[in-house]
């Protein structure tokens, strides 16, 4: 019987009301005591450590199967949990997508053993061509916990809405990649930078014209709708006006759009071109009052790999993407929990419980008798982003050489312990 006694550690819970310095003991995975001076089996010191509900991120892309140059489920994995992710939902823009249960099979038996639970998103069309409804019974069946075409907008109004209706009657949501193609003509945000930059721009209504038809198909059909990715003032605006409705409706917002602006791209760095692209500083004000006021649901990296080779070229030619997964939670501490903007009852909220609610996933609970599914920081370490280091097989990252304080210390999960070295 494998036993672990985690030591000293401050443990943070709002879902059980739980903000203690304790010992938790685990066996076989289950989270079997939490109290004062236990001792049995390993025995870890986490003195100094925040102990928190598993953290979850619902949109990464693992490229695999199709691009494993630049990523796998196991080195996503890897990542993941390098970054303190103990679970995360993949994306179906693969080659093959993800639209039969047979490939949802393939990624939930490559990630069977692995420390970091994988959840497949399947596509909402067949080979995401937005021309046909995928076999959505059979692929919720088979595993996958919601639908998307991510990479790609479902342009097509009826289909959409069947998408919706149909979804519906599983519960199950659909993730809007928000973009109307006819609109979708640059590399970058359109605006005074891109006029100076000469490059052809991007603009926020190209995000927010989709979101504005998206909600008003919810309020017709009564569907589940994500949108994914948000990046302009107005797509937070249209948000929070549906939640005012009290339609179906939840979003997500990246690091990097909270961090970043268009005013990045003044070196012409493609590892600052993303999609949806960096907007101004005022639309990342917006982000940042819909992240902490809920408008936004939660956080996800939208981590997409790419090879050295493909985004060291110019930035018009340059694929979008950066990755995520190993420097969010950093970035959400060091701005966010540690300067006292957001408390950590609100950041496990956004990292942890709303993002699993979203794809109807269990809640991960700090109690005796459940699960151990665990995220350890360490609050005062302090690190420079390093893309060297990166368990990622990719290194597109934007915020190459940013110093950090707070970070993933490891977690636990599937009754594996991993520490990150």
């Amino acid at each position: 019987m494998s036993i672990y006694t985690l030591c000293g550690g401050h443990i943070i819970d709002p879902q059980t009301d739980t903000d203690i310095i304790a010992d938790i003991q685990i066996e076989e995975g289950v989270i079997t005591k939490i109290g004062g001076k236990l001792s049995g089996g390993e025995v870890i010191d986490l003195k100094g450590k925040v102990i928190i509900p598993g953290l979850f991120d619902m949109h990464v892309h693992l490229r695999e199967p199709g691009r494993e140059d630049t990523e796998t489920v196991f080195s996503g994995c890897q990542a993941a949990a390098a970054g303190g992710f103990t679970g995360v939902a993949c994306m179906p823009n693969t080659q093959p997508a993800i639209d039969t249960a047979s490939v949802v099979k393939f990624i939930l038996d490559s990630a069977k053993n692995l420390p970091v639970d994988v959840h497949p998103i399947a596509a909402i069309t067949t080979g995401r061509k937005g021309e046909r409804l995928s076999e959505m019974g059979e692929l919720l069946s088979s595993g996958a916990v919601g639908f998307s075409d991510d990479g790609s907008p479902l342009m097509n109004t009826d289909l959409m809405r069947r998408a919706l209706e149909y979804a519906s009657d599983f519960n199950a949501v659909i993730i809007q990649h928000s973009e109307d193609p006819y609109l979708f003509k640059g590399c970058m945000h359109e605006g005074i930078v891109s006029t100076k930059l000469g490059l052809p721009g991007i603009p926020s209504l190209c995000e927010e014209l989709m979101v504005e038809r998206d909600v008003r198909l919810v309020e017709y059909t009564g569907g589940r709708l994500h949108t994914a990715h948000v990046s302009s003032k107005g797509t937070v605006e249209i948000i929070r006006n549906a939640k005012r409705k009290g339609l179906n409706v939840t979003a997500e917002v990246t690091p990097h759009h909270l961090f970043l602006t268009d005013n990045s791209v003044m070196g012409y760095n493609s590892n600052f071109k993303m999609n949806p692209p960096l907007r101004t500083e005022e639309d990342r004000q917006a982000l940042i009052e819909g992240f902490l006021d809920g408008a936004i649901d939660c956080i996800a990296t939208d981590h997409a790999p790419h090879a050295f080779e493909d985004k060291e070229t110019d930035f018009g030619s340059a694929p979008f993407g950066v990755i995520g997964l190993e420097t969010a939670l950093g970035l959400i501490l060091n701005e966010f929990v540690l300067k006292n903007k957001m408390n950590w009852a609100d950041m496990i909220d956004r990292m942890s419980v709303k993002p699993r609610a979203i794809l109807n996933l269990p809640e991960m609970k700090i109690a005796e008798g459940e699960r151990a599914n665990l995220t350890i920081i360490d609050p005062e370490v302090e690190w420079e982003v390093n893309p060297a280091e990166f368990k990622s097989k990719s290194r597109n990252t934007p915020f190459t050489g940013m110093h950090l304080k707070g970070r993933a210390y490891g977690i636990f999960n599937k009754g594996q312990f991993v520490i990150n070295t």
